[in-house]
C-alpha cells in the first residue's frame, strides 16, 4: 500500500468532521446499555460456571478442556475490560474504569497499565518512533529494527515469521509480567488497587488449581491454559495493523487518513465479531474509539463508502489472509538478516 500525497490541510480536517457529523446523527455513538449488561452478566456466570465444573471434575485430565475454555474466557473478559478503557459502555470515565479494574483483575492484567499502552497505540498507530505495540523486543518490524537486534533476539528477527505463532505462546506470560512489572512505576494510576487485584487474582488462581488438582496436573493445566489465552490474544490484536504501512515521524497525514491507512478490517460475520471482540473493525474502531462495540458493524459500510467517495484505500480482507499480510510483512524485515548471514 502506498501513501497518497498530501491533501490541503482544510479539506482533510473538514472530511473526519463530515464522518464524524454522519455517524452520530445516524445514533452509532450513542450508549448501549442493554448489549453491555447481558454481555457483562453472562460473561460472569459463564466463567463462574467455568470454576464451578472445574472443582466438581477434580483432579482429571479432561481438566485441559476446560483451560482451553477459560483460554475463551480471558480473552472475552479482557475485551470487555478494552471496551470500557474506551469508555464505550458508560457515561463517566469513572463508571468505566470501576468495570476496566474489574475485569483486568479476573483475569490478572494492570489495566492502568494497557490504557498507557493502548491509548499511546491510538495516538500514533503504526508510527515507527511512538507506537508502543510495534516497539515488541521479540520481533521487529521495521528493518532499522531488525539491524539494531543483537544476540538471539537477531535471529528471532530473522525467523521471526517462522516463529511468530510459536512466540505468541508466550503472551500471555509476558502480559502477567508486564503488569506486575508496571506496579513499581511511581505515576501508576490507582497502584493500589492494582496491587490488590492483581494479587488476589494470582493467589485465587494459583490456589485453586493447585487444590483441586495433583502437581503434574496443575503444572499442564496452567502452560495449556495460558499459553492459548496468550495465541487467542495476539491472534486477535495482530491483524488489526500489522503489515500495514509504518508511518515515519513527521508524516504530513491528517486524522482520518492516520488511522484508516495503518488498519485492517477482518471480514466475516457475527461469529467473527464474538471472537474478536469487535477487534475486526479495526478502521471504525479506531476512527471512534467510543462506539460501543455492538454499533461498529452498522458504521462499517458508511465508513468505507465515505473513504470510497475520496479515494482513501480501505484495507479489508478475510482473517486467514491477515495472517498471510502479517507473516510476509515479517519475512521481508527479516529478510537483510537472512541476506547477511550468507
Amino acid at each position: 500500500m502506498t501513501l497518497p500525497a498530501s491533501s490541503p490541510p482544510g479539506v482533510r480536517s473538514r472530511d473526519y468532521a463530515v464522518l464524524s457529523q454522519t455517524i452520530r446523527q445516524a445514533g452509532l455513538l450513542r450508549r448501549r446499555y442493554w448489549y453491555y449488561g447481558v454481555k457483562i452478566v453472562a460473561n460472569v456466570l459463564v466463567f463462574a460456571a467455568g470454576w464451578v465444573l472445574f472443582v466438581r471434575l477434580g483432579d482429571s485430565w479432561w481438566q485441559l478442556f476446560l483451560a482451553a475454555f477459560f483460554a475463551v474466557m480471558f480473552a472475552q473478559l479482557a475485551f470487555m475490560g478494552h471496551d470500557a478503557g474506551h469508555k464505550q459502555i458508560l457515561r463517566t470515565h469513572r463508571a468505566n474504569d470501576v468495570i476496566g479494574y474489574i475485569h483486568g483483575g479476573m483475569v490478572g492484567l494492570s489495566y492502568g497499565w494497557w490504557m498507557d499502552q493502548h491509548t499511546r497505540h491510538h495516538a500514533n498507530p503504526n508510527q515507527e518512533q511512538d507506537d508502543p505495540d510495534i516497539h515488541i523486543p521479540a520481533l521487529a518490524f521495521t528493518e532499522e529494527q531488525s539491524a539494531g537486534k543483537r544476540g538471539f533476539l537477531r535471529w528471532v528477527a530473522r525467523y521471526q515469521a517462522f516463529l511468530f505463532f510459536p512466540l505468541l505462546l508466550l503472551e500471555g506470560l509476558s502480559l502477567h509480567v508486564s503488569s506486575v512489572q508496571t506496579l513499581w512505576r511511581p505515576r501508576l494510576r490507582a497502584r493500589k488497587t492494582e496491587a490488590i487485584l492483581l494479587a488476589a487474582h494470582f493467589a485465587a488462581y494459583l490456589t485453586v488449581v493447585f487444590l483441586v488438582l495433583s502437581p503434574l496436573t496443575a503444572v499442564v493445566f496452567i502452560l495449556v491454559h495460558q499459553c492459548l489465552w496468550g495465541v487467542y490474544m495476539g491472534c486477535s490484536f495482530a491483524p488489526g495493523h500489522k503489515g500495514m504501512p509504518i508511518l515515519p515521524r513527521g508524516h504530513s497525514l491528517d486524522f482520518l487518513r492516520r488511522q484508516v491507512l495503518t488498519s485492517r478490517n477482518v471480514r466475516g460475520g457475527v461469529w467473527v465479531d464474538f471472537v474478536l471482540g469487535g477487534l475486526n473493525y479495526q478502521i471504525e474502531h479506531h476512527l471512534f474509539p467510543t462506539m460501543p462495540r455492538p454499533s461498529l458493524r452498522r458504521a462499517q459500510p458508511v465508513v468505507r463508502a465515505f473513504c470510497a467517495q475520496r479515494d482513501i484505500e480501505y484495507a479489508q480482507c478475510s482473517w486467514p489472509r491477515t495472517y498471510g499480510y502479517v507473516l510476509q510483512h515479517l519475512h521481508a524485515v527479516g529478510a537483510p538478516l537472512r541476506a547477511a548471514k550468507r
